[in-house]
């Protein structure tokens, strides 16, 4: 029992340290029938790890969606994300990775699963610019920084649910966003997220508010921008909170996650009064708690456009 409590306690203060667990799997080979490469999610968005079950298949179903599944009295769709790669299992669809993910439960269905390795978000770089479709956010170096080491592809679940899910993540409506976001003058919200629906859905969003805005790829890229915010505003003799309103950020991103963000930002003097939220797709209690212990001004799980502004607008008016 205290070995279970201390691995959940490890687990839990990875966030302390710019570090998580990556689930790899693989989901076949390419049209030669060679190169199964690894693909990996965070572990934090795997609710459990089944044999594939029997499938059935719903009348009308988008291409890659298997059907549903009865899982512990739920009712889970199922989705072939080999297909949705554009690869093929060589011994087939044997495993089910049952996933929460943005307020929903879904399944994958996956040739192989391999291992889980804990890595340093630093080992993983952006693929932004690959041609990967847009399904892959980054790509982590399991190894390290060594040469031939070990690659796997972190997918994007948010553009895997989009396409295969329209209603998930739909285009914002300027319509039920609510009134204009008031902010101070000559001030932006600067956002970090790594995926490219979410930063669209996020600029759409504050572009219906009326909130200026700087978007960013990573942590490390907002950390800085904001750094260099700070210096142009010192050097007119202002606080930076006059240049920034506040820091919307994702969690899960390469080079430097959303926690390492917040708890830089919050520990330093300079940013002392800019609020931080974390919008993201890692959603259920024990996240939140992360969130609270990091310092965050507050939390709002994706992506609901006006639970996004209804959170910014009661940050900005405490």
């Amino acid at each position: 029992m205290n070995s279970v409590q201390q691995e959940i306690d490890e687990r839990s203060n990875l966030t302390n340290s710019n570090k998580f667990e990556l689930l790899l799997f693989r989901l076949g080979a390419d049209a030669n029938g060679e190169h199964s490469e690894l693909y990996g999610i965070n572990v934090f968005k795997i609710r459990e790890i089944v044999a594939m079950p029997e499938v059935t298949a719903v009348a009308g179903s988008a291409p890659h969606m298997l059907g549903v599944v009865n899982l512990r009295g739920q009712i889970i769709s199922v989705m072939d994300l080999p297909g949705i790669v554009g690869v093929t299992p060589k011994t087939g669809l044997n495993i089910m990775l049952v996933t929460e993910f943005a307020r929903t439960t879904q399944a994958f269905a996956v040739e192989s699963v391999d291992e889980i390795v804990r890595l340093d978000w630093g080992q993983v770089l952006s693929a932004e610019g690959s041609t990967a479709g847009g399904m892959v956010t980054s790509i982590a170096r399991l190894d390290g920084d060594v040469n031939n080491t070990r690659l796997a592809q972190v997918l994007d679940v948010e553009t895997i649910l989009r396409k295969m899910v329209p209603s998930e993540g739909k285009d914002v409506d300027p319509e039920t966003i609510g009134p204009k976001l008031l902010l101070k003058p000559g001030t932006i919200i600067l956002a970090a997220d790594d995926s490219v629906v979410a930063r669209s859905l996020i600029e759409q969003g504050l572009t219906a508010m009326g909130a200026p805005f700087v978007m960013t790829k990573s942590g490390k890229e907002a950390w800085e921008r904001l750094q260099h915010i700070a210096d142009g505003a010192k050097a007119e003799g202002i606080p930076v909170e006059d240049r920034v309103s506040l820091v919307l950020t994702d969690l899960e991103m390469p080079e430097m996650d959303g926690f390492t963000l917040t708890r830089l930002i919050k520990q330093d003097a300079r940013f002392s009064k800019i609020p931080v939220v974390i919008h993201s797709s890692l959603s259920g209690k024990t996240n939140e708690d992360h969130v609270k212990g990091v310092g965050a001004d507050a939390y709002v799980a994706k992506f609901v456009a006006e639970d996004l502004a209804e959170t910014i607008r009661k940050v900005l008016h405490k």
